[in-house]
């Protein structure tokens, strides 16, 4: 993870190949709110989906970028947090970090509520508390067993989606142009616009969509972190923004993109994910079961991945002082226990309560997109931060910005064009009565962890952080 240098936290063991980090910095980012939030963002907005996950793409580029910028002079920081604590204010890094802390409990608790849904396809009875305690006791051994075991196993979860998702790509390829499994008959693009229209929900639907759009493409600032710990910094980090992100940009617009393109949009509604009925529609007759058990281990990969990160956060937080000290305890294969029990305790309270919020509150139409869409306004914060820790950054160090080789484009417009789409997104979050409830939490989240800030540390800011 991070650099624990400016917390006096210990180090922690660092034993994941280079080849397991690239594949779940890629895996990482490709969770189930492509494969299950994308029936969402459809029903919204039509097949103008394809521009939300592209425009948001381009927004997550400049923020990488200015996150590159910075690791590219100081690799071994590599958080967005610490920089949001050195070039902006304490604040600002404590806020981050606790936002993070959250985030990944919410998205834990909306991965786990998917993978319960999942294994109903194969057992029907099966009640979702029992499947969610054995999924959440499952991810919890799996972190607490051993760094390596948690790489190698999160390795094969992103193995498995990245692979599903280039099929399905080539294969709805074969769909348009030849008639692959369609009786010879292309499909072609008119299912891009002969079924209302591109913008089927007008420019509310589209931004309405882009909220889960955005949870979609959340953790991706995570990637850079990585480039700290490995030979080469400089190049890692060039190599990580430019490579992973285009990836990801295909997997994610070149998917949804066949989606719409095959199938009309307003027919996915009737099931649980479009990827079936892609699959469906080129004549795989095993599709369900096959795209069932994929959206099973992204959804798994997600609480993994959500697990694993957000220990690290709170084990640091822990160390400064910032979270109970038991958080900060280390076990003799270094790794942090406590803090993997206290996110894993924290998903499965959360998911207790969403279960009793179901019993009690049937007219909640889609709980997945309740829960999933409480994350995305503290998932923004680090981005946020990011973007004001880089104009300060450049105005701190014009020396080193005169021969810098990986500047961020088109700065400061690309800064302002990034902070008002953010700031766009969260406005529509408010509107729409879907997320509107989830973005209020995450706000009380954000104004609650900064009056126990200002509480503890006044308007001066954090003693161990302000030189960090």
């Amino acid at each position: 993870m991070m650099s624990n240098k400016s917390s006096g936290a210990p180090e922690l063991s660092r034993s994941m190949t280079a080849g397991q980090m690239e594949m779940i910095s890629l895996g990482g980012a490709i969770g189930v709110g492509l494969f299950m939030g994308s029936t969402s963002t459809i029903k919204w907005t039509g097949p103008s989906v394809i521009l939300a996950y592209a425009l948001v793409g381009i927004v997550l580029y400049v923020v990488m970028r200015a996150l590159g910028e910075m690791i590219y002079i100081n690799p071994g920081t590599g958080s967005f947090a610490d920089y949001a604590a050195e070039y902006v204010h304490p604040i600002f890094g404590y806020l981050a970090k606790w936002a993070n802390v959250f985030e990944y409990i919410v998205v834990g608790m909306s991965e786990v509520v998917a993978a319960t849904e999942y294994l109903q396809y194969w057992w029907p009875h099966l009640p979702a508390w029992v499947s969610g305690i054995v999924i959440i006791l499952f991810l919890a051994l799996a972190n607490l067993v051993s760094v390596k075991a948690y790489g190698t196993m999160e390795f094969y979860f992103a193995m498995i989606k990245v692979v599903t998702i280039i099929l399905m790509i080539l294969l709805g390829f074969m769909v348009i142009f030849f008639g692959f499994g369609n009786g010879g008959h292309p499909t072609g693009f008119s299912n891009l616009w002969s079924h209302g229209g591109f913008f089927t929900g007008g420019w509310t639907g589209f931004f309405f969509a882009m909220s889960i759009v955005v949870g979609s493409y959340e953790g991706i600032e995570l990637l850079g972190i990585s480039a700290g710990e490995v030979a080469n910094p400089q190049e890692a980090i060039v190599k990580s923004v430019k490579s992973v992100l285009f990836r990801i940009l295909i997997f994610y617009v070149g998917a949804i993109f066949v989606i719409v393109t095959i199938y009309p949009w307003n027919q996915l509604g009737s099931v649980g994910s479009p990827f079936v009925s892609t699959f469906a529609k080129v004549g795989i007759t095993a599709a369900a079961s096959i795209i069932n058990f994929v959206v099973l281990t992204a959804a798994l990969s997600g609480a993994n991945s959500g697990i694993y990160s957000s220990s690290r956060m709170l084990f640091k937080l822990a160390h400064e002082g910032d979270a109970p000290k038991i958080f900060g305890r280390i076990s003799k294969r270094i790794i942090p226990d406590a803090a993997i029990l206290g996110i894993s305790g924290g998903i499965l309270i959360g998911f207790i309560l969403d279960i009793l919020a179901t019993v009690f509150n049937k007219s909640t139409s889609n709980m997945f997109v309740v829960v999933f869409s409480s994350s995305v306004l503290p998932g923004m914060i680090p981005w946020f931060v990011i973007l004001l820790a880089e104009m300060r950054f450049r105005r701190n160090n014009p020396e080193i910005m005169a021969t810098h080789p990986f500047k961020l484009p088109l700065y400061p417009l690309s800064n302002y064009f990034a902070f008002a789409m953010l700031t766009l997104i969260v406005i529509f979050m408010f509107v729409n009565p879907d997320t509107r409830i989830s973005v209020i939490v995450g706000a009380l989240v954000l104004i609650v962890a900064t009056i126990v800030y200002l509480i503890r540390y006044g308007k001066d800011g954090h003693p161990d952080l302000d030189k960090s």
